[in-house]
């Protein structure tokens, strides 16, 4: 069972108009940290070589006085900087938290006899997971209500506020209980790169074990003995997924016996229970194939293939009602690939394809993205026209729909533990609706709201969503998301933040954005542009956005910037952009190709140092995205990643005002790259408009641990950001 998280996810972001004070009036800003050039020669096997001044400030361990001191230095000149507008981010910041209910619980899912929810107390960073067990007459609202007051009828299973006192930083990933109730395991991070510890604990007795396995990733399975406990090992340098391993409560990790090693660095893996609780299956997953192993869980000895791995052949498969149900884009008999894949069936021993029979057809329009299998039912989550859908499919009967009303939204499967129901329970959420878990009786057609995230002060009615559609360069059709608030003249002279992702086949579905509302809130238009490289319009829209596809990822997004100003949903030189991770490498791109078109840009963890990392297989999730990216060790790789790459790609002209930041302990996008290309940009930049890099030293990827210290990170970007576009006060009260 996966933790449930409660907070709402600060990721996307801001915006307003040009202004005339603080950072973006200055001419008084102090001197930029200027970083040694040391000269470095990095060569590709094929024989090119290029120039890294500041590769200096790479250190695996992160230790170097140096590069350490230019850090710091760093943050110091964004202080520095940043002082003047400190009033501006703690009013954001108090905006912010203050719409947040602070003693809320998560909506109570049912298993095994207990119902379990994660709950936040007033005041407190971190969950707190529990349970109670079931009771006659007990359903989710009653459960939900008992959570507001705990009671001697809950049990804690992990306080993680008491777990993370002391540390700067703490995640815990993922836990599982065995299936005889009585045991916890879990996988905590205390570092934020990602290498999680697993501990275990007695629920009868509160009991702690000594049992203590380092290096793993959070991914752990009970077998039904109730003593055997499979998990996923590391590579201590890669951080690639390459052990499963079992371990026996009360012996030493030392002893666990290995079950499977994957020797190709090209595939990550996970390891998990099928539907009905009949099987343990480890999958392994490259960009463009998949295979799964599976055993019984009452006696997992001997994990069986289902179907060999093959190039471009993916599949998912879950088990229920005696046989397999597999989610696949394997070719059909007429050799053509099923690229939005289709469902497909075979017997509980089938060892190969040749035994597998099609269930659900694939479609052009329309791309399989899940499934979940009930005893009298099955729901297959969707996606057409860019929008995901939920369909319902019964025995003997007709196919329906879970209705929406919104032109812009998101929904998908919620948490479903139990297969023996009616009810089929999906969350829905959109750019001005927060996050609604609802359930559906799939005989009767009745619907309830199980609960609506609570949002204090803030009210739907001031908000509209639409969403439109700009044109690329290639004639290709891209959606788009927008969210204003009530009152907004679309006559180009607001201000805009434009945000995407459009990388790996992620889908950036328009949800509500807590924090985003204090940019709504003072006349800021916010736009998810929904550009290839994701998957929002199918498999295809991630293949022509990805290898030698992946400039159309960058110029949809300039594509859709220039489409809103000339509709008049900005002024033109009121536009920001946002991006994190491979959003970071968009940003960086955007920034060289069309520095002129933004005003602002956000760039968190970024992704800009594309050859040298690739070129770099010691470095993590390198050799396993080549399938992305490429293998610059290949010249034809090699030339056309170099040539979008953003630090290769730096020059001398006049960019926007930058807010950088990073993590010291990143493993996904290492500190060295954003690090690295603010020192080139500093070089070559000729524009007056800061450059701010911020570095968190104690977090990773994932940026500060617990519900509000992330908040601060976030208000100080935001601050930075309407001060440089303009900012009106914000509008209060209904209109």
């Amino acid at each position: 069972m996966k933790s449930t998280s409660l907070i709402l996810a600060a990721t996307l972001l801001m915006t307003t108009t040009p202004s005339l004070a603080g950072a973006a009036g200055r001419t008084d800003l102090p001197t930029a940290p200027d970083a040694a050039r040391k000269p470095h020669v990095v060569k590709a096997p094929h024989g090119a070589q290029r120039n890294d001044e500041y590769y200096w400030l790479r250190d695996d361990k992160r230790k170097n006085p140096e590069m350490l001191a230019y850090l710091n230095a760093e943050n110091a000149y964004v202080d520095t900087v940043m002082a003047p507008l400190k009033p501006l981010e703690n009013a954001l910041y108090d905006e912010i938290v203050g719409r947040i209910k602070q003693d809320d619980s998560s909506v109570p899912y049912r298993e095994r006899g207990w119902w379990y929810y994660s709950r936040f107390a007033t005041g407190q960073d971190y969950p707190i997971h529990a349970r109670r067990k079931d009771a006659a007459g007990a359903n989710a609202a009653t459960v939900l209500k008992a959570s507001e007051t705990p009671d001697a009828d809950e049990q804690v299973l992990l306080d993680v506020n008491a777990m993370a006192k002391g540390k700067d930083y703490f995640s815990v990933g993922d836990f599982e209980v065995s299936q005889d109730n009585r045991l916890l395991a879990w996988a905590e991070d205390a570092v934020g790169r990602r290498q999680y510890t697993i501990r275990i604990k007695n629920l009868d007795t509160g009991e702690v074990y000594a049992d203590t396995i380092s290096g793993v990733s959070p991914n752990l399975v009970w077998a039904d003995d109730n003593k055997t406990l499979f998990y996923v090992e590391n590579d201590p340098e890669t951080l690639l997924t390459v052990w499963v391993k079992k371990h026996v409560l009360g012996t030493p990790a030392a002893q666990d016996v290995l079950v499977y090693e994957e020797h190709d660095d090209s595939f990550y893996m996970g390891i998990g229970r099928t539907r009905d609780d009949q099987y343990i299956c480890i999958g392994v997953e490259s960009t463009v194939s998949s295979e799964s192993r599976c055993a019984p869980a009452a006696n997992p000895e001997t994990f069986a293939v289902l179907a060999p791995r093959q190039r471009d052949v993916e599949y998912q498969a879950e088990h229920h009602g005696g046989r397999w149900v597999i989610r696949t884009n394997a070719p059909g008999a007429d050799g053509k690939p099923a690229s939005n894949f289709k469902l497909m069936t075979a017997p509980s021993n089938a060892t190969s394809r040749a035994q597998w029979q099609e269930w659900i057809g694939h479609r052009d329009d329309v791309f399989i993205e899940g499934f979940e299998l009930f005893d009298g039912f099955s729901a297959i989550s969707e996606r057409s026209n860019g929008l995901e859908r939920l369909r319902l499919l019964k025995p003997g009967g007709k196919d329906e729909y879970v209705s929406v009303d919104e032109p812009a939204y998101s929904m998908g499967l919620s948490t479903n533990a139990e297969h023996a129901t009616d009810w089929l329970r999906y969350t829905y959420t959109s750019l001005t609706t927060p996050a609604t878990t609802y359930e559906v009786n799939t005989k009767t057609g009745e619907r309830r709201t199980l609960k609506q995230q609570p949002v204090l002060g803030y009210d739907p009615a001031w908000y509209t969503t639409e969403r439109v559609w700009a044109t690329a360069k290639d004639g290709t059709r891209v959606p788009v998301s927008l969210v204003y608030r009530n009152g907004f003249q679309k006559n180009g002279t607001a201000a805009l933040l434009q945000y995407a992702y459009g990388s790996y086949g992620n889908s950036i579905d328009p949800g509500f954005n807590l924090p985003v509302v204090s940019l709504l809130d003072r006349g800021v238009v916010y736009a998810i542009a929904h550009i290839r490289g994701g998957q929002e319009m199918g498999r295809k829209w991630y293949d022509d956005g990805k290898l030698f596809h992946k400039k159309n990822t960058f110029t949809d997004f300039i594509d859709v910037t220039d489409f809103l100003v000339k509709e008049g949903y900005a002024a033109k030189d009121r536009v920001a952009a946002y991006g994190g991770s491979a959003g970071g490498l968009l940003m960086g791109a955007i920034s060289n190709m069309a520095p002129d078109r933004y005003r602002v840009i956000l760039s968190q963890v970024p992704f800009v140092d594309v050859v040298t990392t690739m070129l770099d297989a010691s470095i993590p999730l390198t050799t396993n995205e080549y399938d992305e990216w490429g293998n610059p060790e290949k010249a034809d790789y090699y030339a056309y990643m170099l040539s979008y790459s953003p630090y290769d790609n730096l020059k001398a002209q006049a960019y926007p005002a930058m807010f950088v930041g990073t993590g010291l302990w990143d493993s996904q996008v290492q500190y060295w790259e954003p690090a690295k290309y603010v020192a080139r940009l500093r070089d070559l930049n000729t524009s007056r408009l800061p450059v701010l890099f911020r570095t968190n030293m104690d977090a990773g990827h994932g940026g500060k641990s617990g519900r509000f210290r992330r908040y601060r990170e976030l208000s100080e970007m935001y601050a930075f950001l309407l001060d440089q576009l303009g900012v009106k006060p914000a509008v209060s009260g209904s209109h």
